[in-house]
């Protein structure tokens, strides 16, 4: 049963191979947080930067393109820097626990890959990562938080065969 409900804005992302890539993605971060991904849904939108920057102006009031933006179905953050969010309890098969929403911007996304010389679908997994990881509350405001967030993505994308994304060695 897929966990990722998958909206394409851009064909673009029918061709990249965004359903497949992100239902692994979400798949690895879930169990890499012991949640498992049995009962739990996320949608994840691909678009193009036009539509994400339309989305960072409403949401955020930055009017220009972005990589990712997600939006958490319900506040899960720590109560303190680096502590770790309220997870969620699994649903049912039926009527899986919602995560959230995640949006990607193709555009923005294959300029940064190739800019840091990274495979693309190394940098869109990790931000469909990093994504979900900000539905379930996590996040890097505070560098605290961002050491939290930060060594869950490395773990999570390690867990995929793919290198860290902080590390400053070879992509």
């Amino acid at each position: 049963m897929s966990i990722v409900d998958i909206v394409i804005e851009d064909a673009r992302w029918e061709a990249f191979g965004l359903e497949a890539l992100a239902e692994r993605a979400c798949r690895a971060a879930l169990d890499g947080l012991g949640l498992g991904a049995s009962g739990f849904s996320v949608v994840v939108m691909g678009c193009d930067d036009a539509r994400i920057a339309g989305l960072n102006a409403d949401f955020r009031g930055k009017p220009q393109p972005t990589n990712v933006l997600s939006w958490p179905s319900e506040e899960r953050a720590a109560e303190e820097a680096g502590g770790v969010p309220d997870l969620p309890e699994a649903g049912e098969p039926d009527d899986p626990c919602e995560l959230g929403d995640i949006a990607i911007a193709f555009e923005t996304c294959l300029r940064e890959a190739e800019e840091a010389g990274k495979p693309a679908h190394d940098h869109v997994t990790h931000l469909v990562v990093h994504g979900l990881l900000h539905c379930l509350g996590y996040d890097h405001v505070d560098d605290a938080d961002a050491v939290v967030m930060e060594g869950l993505e490395s773990r999570i994308l390690a867990s995929l065969g793919l290198p860290d994304p902080y590390s400053d060695g070879p992509a």
